[in-house]
């Protein structure tokens, strides 16, 4: 449904009737009251509401999945990578396609969403990235792993020390998702590398917490 202030495209009986122009709706409704933004005309019109189809959707989030459906545009295309938000009826949620099956055992990297039986999705608003720690003195046999909770666009930058609650440890390494976008390398490893949260599969870090390794 349109509402006030939103612009569709119509042909302009003044200035434009072969073709559409961008127009602004100043009061939707069955004949709703347009504006043409080309030449300010002014007039009541129906306004077509657009073809949508319902897409069944696969959301995966720190090892669980629930499935939801949402209504699309019908000309909507779909790629593995691409980011766009889920509304479900708990929450809005940014999600990244990791995957798009047009058949039984077919997947494919991209589709129309008319093609689509279902999306897979990764959730990528929120995430819990795994960190793997060393001590400080490098001893590989007393490593430990811990997870933060971060926002999908929080960054990891090799070399600077960070802290979450109790956990205070120095980013040495990270490595990508094999769904991210493209990075300079699968694993990050120089100073100033960084990657978003959402992104990382893990990171690795040097322990820099006071009472990590008290128990040892």
């Amino acid at each position: 449904m349109t509402e006030t202030g939103d612009r569709v495209g119509l042909p302009c009986p003044s200035c434009s009737p072969g073709e559409e122009t961008v127009h602004e709706v100043l009061r939707p409704g069955g004949q709703a009251t347009v504006r043409c933004t080309g030449c300010d005309h002014t007039y009541k019109t129906e306004i077509p509401e657009a073809e949508t189809v319902g897409l069944k959707i696969v959301v995966s989030q720190d090892g669980d999945s629930f499935t939801t459906r949402m209504d699309v545009p019908a000309d909507t295309d779909v790629a593995t990578g691409g980011e766009f938000v889920v509304d479900t009826p708990d929450a809005l949620m940014q999600v990244r396609v990791t995957g798009i099956e047009v058949g039984p055992e077919q997947r494919v990297e991209e589709a129309g969403v008319e093609e689509v039986e279902t999306l897979w999705t990764r959730a990528v608003d929120n995430v819990s990235v795994p960190v793997t720690l060393h001590p400080k003195d490098g001893n590989a046999d007393e490593t430990r792993s811990v997870r933060v909770n971060v926002p999908g666009d929080y960054e990891f930058t090799v070399g600077e020390t960070v802290e979450f609650g109790d956990e205070e440890f120095a980013v040495e390494g990270v490595q990508i998702r094999e769904d991210a976008p493209e990075y300079r390398h699968e694993k990050l490893d120089h100073d100033g590398d960084f990657a978003y949260a959402k992104d990382c599969k893990r990171v690795y870090g040097r322990d820099e917490s006071l009472t990590a390794w008290s128990a040892w």
